[in-house]
């Protein structure tokens, strides 16, 4: 019985493979960061420090060296350190042979030095093999393990060298993107530079059509006052004008985060295929979707906010009484109006609680617990469910004012009536998807145009024939 249970521990311990050992060059935080994360997957790691014995604190498990000793140990060397320490690998020179040197430096701005980070470091090191990658990770993302899913870029001259970082990195949790040869390292070192690049078209349209509807509304309202009635109401600008732009703003953009699927869907119909390209635009429109959403979900809290601080007049009540020659006369009840505002403010609240349950779905944490039906379900059915709430939330705020000559003051429509144009054009578009119709329509069309077009080519084959 010994003697098997040593011959089953012996191939145990066979089987168990050693720990792929990593050298980090560098102890500030991100160093530290990355040390944490890898031995938290694994690897064995050691860290190479000008001061070995008095470097600070270090991950538990992790050993430190002198940088010539830690580049004997390791393969796989990370280098951490900033682009104007990198002379020190030049004395090391002949330590970093046939070595791999991953490259995790970035730049406080754009085009401060004559040549990348990466290609800087591979000139002063030649027998080694220079990656740049990882660059796009915060020290405060690893430490806190927020990796699951993220995409990272690799770029370098060895296939070899960008396979055994990329097996490293997909054993953190990340997903890698090979941007090809060293040429492309300073498009790496740049994205870190760049300022919300997703948010830049949805703020830019929010902020483009808060500007608009601000001083359209100024104008059809305070200057049409003090010019026509000679009565100033410029205080309305700050809380009431505001409250009429917010909710213009954000139903805007909620149809707007609906109106490319829809465009997609007619595009995919008409081509018969859904394996064909959108247009450039329409593709990028549709990856800023999720921003536009958020974006429409904080003017919808301003519009509530807003709301809470104004007060509105409720019809209602019924125990409003006016005064009229020391008698008593009950206050003129309009049912119909009273059904109008219960149903605006009902809306209201339900359009508002749906927009903040599809703001939660889209956050990771919880969108992550979803499956893909649910989270289908929720950010499509419902979200249409919620554009029209919301779009009937405006309809029956103006059911009234449509046709009255009073609303169109300087011949100008409201602007309550341009916000619902997007929208409705949204859920009509939605419904003609719903109606088989529509696709033996364009079925018909896409048919014809692709008879007619051998015709055509035909007919120019016979006037270029001599």
């Amino acid at each position: 019985m010994k003697e098997n249970c040593n011959s089953l521990n012996l191939l145990e311990m066979a089987a168990a493979p050693e720990p792929e050992l990593l050298c980090i060059f560098g102890t500030g935080d991100l160093g530290r960061s990355l040390g944490f994360r890898l031995l938290q997957s694994g690897y064995k790691v050691v860290y190479g420090s000008r001061r070995p014995h008095s470097c600070g604190p270090l991950p538990q498990g992790a050993q430190v060296m002198t940088h010539e000793e830690a580049a004997k140990s390791a393969d796989l060397i990370f280098v951490c350190v900033h682009r104007e320490h990198y002379e020190f690998l030049t004395s090391i020179d002949h330590c970093l042979q046939g070595k791999v040197l991953v490259d995790l430096s970035n730049n406080l701005k754009k085009d401060i030095y004559p040549e990348a980070n990466a290609v800087y470091l591979q000139r002063l090191v030649p027998k080694a093999t220079v990656v740049k990658g990882l660059n796009t990770l915060s020290a405060w993302a690893l430490q806190n393990g927020l990796l699951a899913g993220k995409q990272v870029y690799l770029c370098g001259e060895s296939e070899e060298a960008k396979q055994a970082v990329a097996r490293m990195a997909t054993k953190l949790g990340l997903t890698v993107l090979d941007k090809g040869s060293l040429s492309a390292a300073r498009e790496l070192e740049n994205f870190p530079l760049q300022l919300f690049p997703d948010w830049r078209l949805p703020l830019s349209i929010a902020l483009g059509l808060t500007a608009f509807f601000f001083f359209y509304l100024l104008i059809r309202d305070v200057i049409y006052a003090y010019v026509e009635k000679n009565n100033d109401i410029s205080y309305r600008i700050m809380v009431s004008l505001t409250n009429k732009v917010c909710p213009i703003v954000a139903l805007i953009m909620l149809s707007l985060c609906y109106l490319p699927g829809a465009v997609a869907a007619f595009f995919q119909l008409y081509r018969g295929t859904k394996y064909r390209r959108f247009p450039n635009w329409l593709d990028r429109w549709m990856l800023c979707r999720k921003q536009m959403g958020i974006v429409a979900l904080g003017y919808a809290f301003l519009h509530a906010i807003y709301t809470f601080i104004i007060p509105i007049p409720d019809p209602t009540c019924y125990n409003i009484f006016t005064m009229k020659k020391n008698k008593t006369t009950p206050f003129d009840f309009d049912n119909t109006e009273a059904w109008g505002t219960d149903s605006f403010l009902s809306l209201g609240i339900l359009g508002f609680f749906l927009f903040v349950l599809l703001g939660l779905t889209s956050l990771p944490s919880v969108g992550g617990s979803l499956s893909w039906r649910e989270f289908s379900f929720i950010q499509s059915k419902l979200g249409h469910l919620t554009l029209f709430i919301c779009t009937a939330h405006g309809y029956i705020y103006g059911w009234n004012k449509f046709l009255s000559s009073s609303t169109y003051k300087w011949y100008t429509p409201p602007g309550y009536m341009l916000c619902l144009i997007v929208p409705s054009v949204v859920l009509v578009l939605k419904l003609l998807l719903l109606l088989p119709c529509v696709d033996r329509t364009l079925t018909r069309i896409r048919q014809g145009w692709e008879r007619n077009k051998p015709k055509e080519n035909a007919g120019e084959i016979k006037l270029n024939q001599p």
